[in-house]
């Protein structure tokens, strides 16, 4: 685990089910979790930051860890409304929805679209960041998940784009954590709206 920016905590680990290292993050203030899988350091790691009090997924696809870290804090997870079918009656997933504030107040969820309905950015002013799922990621420079998980791979990139160019002209940000990749710490503002606009 590593502080990134401050109050920002990062890391990767190795996803079980599609077999990549992603990215997790937690935010000391409001001590939210956001898409998190278990850090290499253990879960005792987090105890220490803490511990959670919130568990935050940008999109449906990411409950990862949940089940271990609901055990341990007993904290709530929330996902996008329009992602609630996935969850099982096992997964105590709470919905949130588009524009709502949450974490007590400290971040608000924001529609993304494009890729699929639940796709959201978190956007969290305390610590100057955009967390964002699966509609753009970072290995180098930010670009796009492969092609084969897109429906329509031309129109959902339009889409995206679209997407992140608006967020990028209404919502101030120095950094974006994205949930596949490495964060951008620093002018992720200025680097999304470029890539949004190529």
């Amino acid at each position: 685990m590593e502080e990134i920016a401050p109050g920002v905590w990062h890391w990767t680990a190795r996803h079980p089910k599609i077999g990549i290292e992603v990215s997790s993050y937690f935010l000391t203030e409001p001590r939210a979790l956001l898409d998190p899988l278990v850090p290499p350091d253990g879960i005792d790691s987090l105890e220490e930051l803490g511990p959670p009090r919130e568990i935050l997924l940008t999109n449906r696809h990411h409950y990862r860890d949940c089940e271990k870290l609901i055990a341990r804090f007993g904290c709530p997870v929330r996902a996008p409304r329009t992602g609630m079918h996935e969850f099982t009656e096992g997964e105590p997933v709470e919905p949130y929805d588009f524009g709502e504030r949450v974490a007590d107040g400290a971040i608000t969820a924001h529609e993304v679209g494009a890729i699929c309905p639940d796709e959201s950015a978190l956007h969290v002013p305390g610590v100057s960041a955009l967390a964002v799922a699966d509609g753009v990621v970072r290995y180098g420079e930010l670009t796009f998940v492969s092609d084969n998980l897109m429906d329509d791979p031309e129109t959902t990139k339009a889409g995206l784009k679209e997407a992140y160019a608006r967020l990028a002209d209404e919502l101030e940000f120095d950094n974006l954590l994205t949930a596949h990749g490495e964060p951008l710490v620093g002018g992720a503002r200025e680097a999304l709206r470029a890539w949004a606009a190529v």
